[in-house]
């Protein structure tokens, strides 16, 4: 199952993180925000869609930055999962939570510090050579 997902920085270099809200798989960990690719849609679309819905903020698919992907293996019930994670510097709007979940601003250290899936972790941590 394609995902993608957004490390959106702001000009402190922070990164802004969504806890997942109860009820879903890994709930109450942070993770980057993001979602599903839907049928005949390419994934910087997607990602514009799924951070508008998520956050009321939009970005510009031409300034997205492809980073870096991590993925899982199917099993026990579960699809297998690529998430595409592309850098987001520049948005419009101000970031807030749509869905009702909590969010906010970290810098890498701290957002390595959070609880967090077990591939949010392998995100952020191939975004590390980006963070210096």
């Amino acid at each position: 199952m394609p995902v993608v997902a957004a490390a959106i920085v702001d000009a402190e270099d922070r990164l802004l993180l969504q806890r997942r809200p109860e009820g879903k798989r890994h709930a109450g960990l942070w993770e980057f925000p993001g979602g599903k690719v839907e049928p005949q849609e390419i994934p910087a679309s997607a990602l514009v869609r799924e951070i508008e819905e998520e956050l009321g903020i939009l970005l510009d698919p031409a300034a997205l930055e492809p980073a870096c992907f991590a993925e899982n293996a199917a099993g026990g019930g579960e699809a297998a999962i690529v998430i595409l994670l592309y850098i987001a510097r520049s948005w419009e709007g101000d970031p807030h939570a749509r869905e009702g979940g909590e969010w906010g601003w970290f810098h890498f250290e701290e957002a390595a510090s959070l609880p967090k899936p077990p591939l949010d972790v392998a995100l952020l941590e191939k975004l590390r050579p980006f963070a210096q």
